[in-house]
């Protein structure tokens, strides 16, 4: 069933007079913020919460967030991965503490580095690695190494993926099958069809019919569509992705920054995908701003090879003053060992489920024609009947008003989700508890949205 806009929109007005009485705190900051910071925030996706304004944090702990109003959340968002260790961990807090006080920075490695690396190639099966400081530099990295060693001049994505900032992957499948820049995509330097090949996740077809140009350096994926909500890999995609880039001689980038949530190694690790490359970031550091990416032996040794002819390797394109600090790789070290264990995954993903089966209960007991998808410790839900098979059907199921509504009914009782998706993340603080307080609140605002129907 549809929900109608008119039982809807008076609802989501209610909501909003809700958020206003009870965040006044931080309507003040936010009217004192827009004299200082564009849009009022840090960073203007900070700005895309559903309440007329930004709540405004004073702290966060575990899987809590408490807001300047007073008002506790169990969050279910924690960063949008970022804080997918809990906040502050406290073996990450001890250890960043303990590095601060040993010097932050010096662009020399410590003993931290080899541990993480040594790590590293034990979790994902990679056995050599490069740090720095966000998921986008180490995609932009993996990018240029790939089309320095192949001498290739293109990428390839999946139309609707996420890897960050990275220039070359805002392109959707046009009309006529070909890249096409996505809308909103800021101040491009060139347009992303000169750099960039695009078919559909899950499309095998048009994946060899892409590559057989044999003018791609490498296809840099997700294992599964996450930033348009998940979208799961078809049986055997994995499989024929990795042949088919084999065959064509395009390496294969795994992005790994939201698919951490599928186990210690990963999906690489859990489904076996044998990458030439992997990146990721975000939770690794328990939320200090960390990444890494990986390679295989055979293409570690074609880069070290194009190093050792590198007169100067720090205006190569690859680097930052700061990639892989002393205090990174200390947070590094402490989140990988003390929090983000294989315990810990074992019990993040068994709540992710019992978060999918709550919502799910919710669902049929509502009548609603709507899906859910689990994807390790992460869930979400669908407002179409069955999975969306690629980021356009993704595209097109969202509702971006009635997802609004939930987000925001949700964080009014006290339960905060991924704001760009009807989507929740568990830590290792989460407890059964916060899952239940939430499916809950799922279930009134089910009831409310399909009252007298």
């Amino acid at each position: 069933m549809d929900i109608p806009r008119s039982r809807l929109r008076p609802l989501m007005a209610d909501e909003l007079r809700r958020f206003e009485d009870l965040h006044p705190r931080s309507g003040s900051l936010f009217a004192r913020a827009r004299d200082s910071m564009l849009a009022g925030v840090p960073m203007p996706w900070m700005a895309e919460w559903a309440g007329s304004y930004p709540v405004f944090v004073s702290s966060a702990s575990g899987a809590r967030v408490e807001d300047v109003d007073g008002r506790s959340y169990v969050d279910l968002c924690l960063g949008d991965t970022g804080a997918m260790a809990g906040h502050s961990p406290p073996a990450t807090v001890a250890a960043v503490a303990s590095a601060a006080s040993r010097g932050i920075t010096t662009m020399l490695p410590t003993e931290d580095s080899i541990w993480v690396g040594e790590e590293m190639a034990r979790r994902f099966g990679l056995p050599s690695w490069q740090f720095c400081l966000t998921a986008t530099d180490a995609n932009r990295f993996a990018i240029r190494l790939a089309r320095e060693i192949t001498g290739r001049p293109k990428v390839l994505v999946f139309a609707w993926c996420y890897h960050g900032s990275v220039d070359e992957t805002f392109v959707v499948v046009g009309p006529d099958g070909s890249a096409r820049m996505r809308e909103d995509n800021m101040g491009p330097p060139v347009d992303p069809a000169l750099t960039t090949r695009v078919v559909e996740w899950n499309d095998a077809s048009a994946l060899e019919r892409e590559l057989s140009h044999g003018d791609v350096a490498c296809v840099l994926a997700e294992p599964a569509l996450t930033n348009i909500g998940i979208v799961l890999p078809s049986e055997g995609f994995h499989s024929q992705l990795r042949a088919l880039t084999r065959a064509a001689g395009s390496l294969l980038v795994i992005d790994e920054t939201h698919t951490i949530c599928a186990g210690p190694g990963g999906y690489t690790k859990a489904y076996g995908l044998g990458p030439d490359l992997l990146t990721i970031g975000k939770a690794i550091a328990g939320g200090v701003p960390a990444a890494c990416y990986g390679m295989s032996a055979e293409v570690a040794g074609r880069v070290q090879a194009r190093l050792d002819d590198m007169a100067v390797t720090d205006v190569g394109g690859i680097g930052g003053t700061l990639s892989g600090n002393a205090l990174s790789l200390a947070a590094m070290r402490a989140t990988l060992s003390e929090v983000l264990t294989d315990d810990a995954f074992e019990r993040m993903i068994a709540l992710g489920a019992r978060w999918a089966g709550g919502v799910r209960d919710v669902i049929d007991e509502a009548g609603l024609p709507w899906e859910v998808q689990q994807l390790g410790a992460r869930a979400e839900y669908w407002f179409s009947p069955t999975p969306p098979a690629n980021g356009s059907e993704a595209a097109a199921a969202d509702d971006h008003e009635l997802a609004r509504f939930l987000h925001l009914h949700a964080l009014n009782r006290g339960v905060l989700l991924t704001p760009f998706h009807n989507m929740a993340l568990m830590c290792p603080a989460t407890t059964e508890a916060d899952v239940d307080a939430h499916t809950e609140v799922f279930r009134e605002a089910a009831t409310a949205l399909t009252a007298g129907r």
